[in-house]
């Protein structure tokens, strides 16, 4: 059987701390998903990084597996001799014929963490007095990006998402958002995760909350940014406008006389955790669609000579 250098697969020292851990497989999970890396070999490499984390990221499972001993690299042939794993007095009492994959993880996984034959918990292994009564192996957490609304974030409420259900297929959750939450916040939800492989309870799932596409432009920090559009006569002569916040409420706006496109203007506390709501001003002007619309054009031309460049 082969031995996982479950570090070198995660790109971390033995001796990276817990959050380190966690770090490296946030990173490498969102890499090489299946949902976004349709490269070859992703959804192998996917599962590798889930294997390896399952593993160091539990700490009773990293110290069960640092106890095997730092001698061994990564495909090097892991034997069952006296002694070690899988021998008299190791961990196992003996592989039996098929290869065991809990949930796609290796044959190495499955023997020491799994309950697979031989394993901790199976037939022979370190179950209590080898009784043959598999131990109930918890599913794996998940975890999804959940794109929602600007405006939900700020006032939070119930949503219904759609995510990927690692099959090719979809399914809709319904979420609830607590207000005033900031893009990157994780939801969890208990028990929506992977299936147990073993008969015990389903992983959980984590929504890492993130703003839909069309509004990504639109935060700056805990800032939140809103293209305002006025009139040329607004903006030169200065007006009261309505301006619609992140909550769905309206106000009233001034606007500077001589202002021009790209001023901003603040409301203070209308973004994301005590940021502000910043206004741009974008100056929109009326087609000349009509011969009227031409000849107001052309007087402006000529007695308002300017020239902004």
């Amino acid at each position: 059987m082969k031995y996982h250098d479950y570090y070198a697969t995660l790109g971390v020292a033995r001796n990276a701390s817990q959050d380190e851990i966690k770090r490296a497989y946030r990173k490498l999970a969102q890499k090489h998903h299946p949902d976004r890396n349709k490269g070859e070999g992703a959804e192998e490499k996917f599962k590798e990084i889930n294997e390896a984390y399952d593993v160091l990221g539990d700490a009773q499972k990293r110290a069960r597996y640092d106890a095997l001993g730092s001698g061994y690299h990564h495909g090097d042939e892991f034997g069952a001799g006296p002694g070690g794993p899988g021998g008299p007095g190791g961990f196992g009492g003996g592989f039996g014929g098929d290869d065991f994959a809990a949930g796609g993880f290796s044959d190495f996984f499955s023997q020491f963490f799994g309950g697979g034959p031989g394993g901790p918990g199976g037939p022979g292994g370190a179950g209590q007095g080898g009784a043959g009564q598999g131990r109930r192996v918890r599913g794996q957490d998940v975890e999804a990006e959940a794109p929602v609304p600007l405006s939900l974030l700020v006032t939070g409420g119930a949503h219904t998402i759609r995510i990927s259900d690692g099959r090719g297929g979809a399914r809709s959750l319904k979420v609830n958002v607590p207000a005033g939450s900031t893009p990157g916040r994780r939801i969890r939800l208990t028990g929506q995760g992977q299936p147990s492989p073993m008969g015990g309870p389903a992983g959980d799932l984590y929504l890492v909350l993130t703003l839909r596409e069309e509004d990504r432009d639109r935060v700056e920090g805990n800032n939140i940014i809103q293209e305002l559009p006025i009139t040329p006569w607004e903006a030169a002569l200065g007006a009261k406008v309505p301006v619609t916040l992140p909550d769905g409420k309206r106000i009233s706006m001034s606007v500077p006389a001589g202002s021009q496109s790209g001023r901003k203007l603040r409301i203070p506390k209308r973004g994301f955790a005590g940021g502000d709501l910043m206004l741009v001003l974008m100056i929109y002007t009326p087609p000349a669609k009509t011969d009227e619309a031409r000849e107001f054009y052309e007087e402006m031309r000529t007695s308002m000579p300017f020239d902004p460049r």
